[in-house]
């Protein structure tokens, strides 16, 4: 029995670390083949410019809670005490890179105007859209130089349809799909109003992003609320069991464990209610070979 409830004990502490990072396992009745490139999390990983295989992260996602879970045991001497914030640690990394990706993805999306517009100028010189592109790659706008900055050796290689379907795959959001989807078709079908086309694209771009920021700015009071009710009881309760006395004797008890248990259960489910209330609604990809999703949340 007591074999038993510690493997039950050590499966639930899996999941529940599996849950709060977002790498919960996915249980299926058969196997679904990982589609052609990066699978959904190596991709989440290279969207946010993390040098890093899915395994590494986890690895470095565990070390710290880890360590955090050494640093509450010295400070507090209590067991249960340290867990809950040795688990919120351990998401650190993944909030940490989450917050990254989303800001390079922002970062392209709102360069997208100047890109098109850069591309624009081009065209309206007498250029290519190839040599527009390679332009965009060596003096558009920085977001879109390190996007596009293998553009001008791979379509050499592989083509430009090949190229920007690759690219395509890396970016991996609505926005960028719906831009080179309409240059791919540009480049293939060319014609002297692409020019015109392409300016269209850039304002109807910048009215996008213009409700999606005003969107956000409204909700951001919301999210920094939601956060500092989550973090501060338990830093409190931190501070009241790191001294001797009627605290720590408390939450060593099994009366002080179930109190822990029942909070941090509270505080997950509000958490994570406040987190589904909060969260922008994303627009679905319905282009590419990843559209059906990442496999992360932002």
């Amino acid at each position: 029995m007591r074999l038993l409830a510690a493997l039950l004990a050590g499966v639930s502490v899996y999941l529940a670390v599996g849950h709060l990072t977002g790498f919960a396992p996915e249980l299926r009745w058969r196997v679904d083949k990982e589609p052609s490139g990066l699978n959904g999390r190596q991709l989440w990983l290279t969207q946010a410019g993390a040098r890093l295989s899915f395994g590494e992260f986890l690895l470095w996602s565990v070390l710290l809670g880890a360590f955090a879970f050494l640093v509450g045991i010295a400070l507090t001497r209590v067991f249960w005490v340290a867990i809950p914030p040795a688990l919120a640690v351990a998401v650190l990394p993944r909030w940490y890179y989450g917050r990254r990706r989303l800001r390079r993805l922002n970062e392209v999306h709102e360069a997208w105007p100047d890109g098109l517009r850069h591309i624009v100028a081009s065209l309206r010189t007498g250029l290519s859209l190839a040599s527009a592109l390679d332009e965009l790659a060596r003096s558009g706008p920085a977001p879109l130089r390190l996007a596009f900055a293998r553009f001008p050796a791979l379509s050499r290689t592989l083509g430009v349809d090949a190229t920007l379907a690759l690219i395509r795959e890396e970016l991996a959001d609505p926005t960028s799909d719906r831009v080179i989807e309409i240059l791919a078709v540009a480049y293939e079908r060319g014609g002297s109003i692409v020019p015109d086309v392409l300016a269209d694209l850039s304002d109807a771009t910048i009215r996008d992003l213009r409700t999606v920021e005003e969107i956000r700015t409204n909700a951001l009071e919301q999210r920094i609320n939601g956060r500092i009710v989550f973090v501060v009881p338990w830093l409190v309760l931190l501070l009241l069991t790191s001294r001797p006395g009627p605290f720590r004797d408390f939450y060593r008890s099994s009366a002080g464990v179930i109190v822990i248990v029942v909070g941090a259960l509270v505080s997950l489910v509000g958490a994570w209610l406040v987190a589904r209330l909060s969260r922008d609604t994303i627009e679905p990809r319905v282009l590419g070979s990843s559209a059906s999703g990442t496999g992360l949340s932002p």
